[in-house]
């Protein structure tokens, strides 16, 4: 399971998508965080904080993931060696946590140059240091449940098909119905009674509080639910090969 972890993230790394893709991560949240004249912009906003980065990169986060992950199985199908994948001594369950947790790695190396961004306007409090550190460090980890998410959502995408292109749209499409899907239904007010129920289905509700960090153990619990269950729907399309 950790030879297969490890061809995944080296398979990553190895080509220049790989580093294109985390460069334009930080790229694009480094032009909204201190470039572009928008509400995020630090040196316009005037405060010590980073709340920005925690509202623009979910939707990186929507085009950055589906590419890291559309070559996961899309790859496998397209040369055939998924069934070679398959006969190695590793259930389905192992081959997609490998492939999963080689999907979280390539997420969290991503992130972690974006501490730049924090010790930034540490530098630039007034005084030096006044910045919510410990809302901080809550956000992270509401923005890394998110991708944790992303990645189950992609993995699922790319088991469905043999093509980089369509595995990444479809990528795309669903984590964007997850994450505001819901959201969009619940301002039509449709349901009545029920919904706030609709709106706590998608991911938005769930990241909003952690995003504030507020760390609460139903939203822990959402997203490990999300995870799991795309991450089912992705052994149940592996296993429909069989059929």
């Amino acid at each position: 399971m950790y030879v297969l972890l490890k061809k995944e993230v080296n398979g990553f790394f190895n080509s220049i998508l790989g580093y294109i893709v985390i460069a334009v991560f930080l790229l694009v949240n480094g032009l909204f965080l201190w470039v572009f004249p928008v509400e995020s912009n630090i040196l316009d906003y005037g405060y010590a904080s980073i709340d920005g980065l925690f509202l623009i990169g979910p939707f990186v986060f929507l085009f950055l993931i589906p590419a890291v992950t559309m070559r996961f199985f899309a790859e496998e199908n397209k040369t055939g060696t998924i069934e070679l994948l398959m006969t190695k001594p590793l259930t389905d369950i192992q081959v997609i946590l490998s492939k999963y947790f080689a999907g979280l790695l390539i997420v969290l190396i991503s992130l972690i140059p974006t501490l730049i961004y924090f010790l930034s306007v540490y530098q630039l409090g007034f005084p030096k240091g006044n910045i919510d550190t410990g809302g901080m460090w809550g956000s992270y980890i509401g923005l890394f449940f998110l991708g944790a998410s992303f990645v189950a959502i992609g993995l699922f995408a790319s088991s469905i098909t043999d093509n980089q292109i369509v595995s990444f749209i479809l990528a795309v499409v669903i984590s964007s119905f997850v994450y505001i899907g819901f959201e969009f239904i619940y301002s039509l007010d449709l349901f009545g009674n029920i919904d706030l129920f609709v709106k706590n289905l998608g991911i938005s509700a769930h990241y909003s509080a952690m995003s504030r960090g507020v760390i609460d153990t139903r939203d822990v619990l959402y997203f490990i639910s999300v995870t799991g269950l795309f991450i089912v729907f992705t052994k149940v399309s592996l296993e429909s090969r069989k059929w």
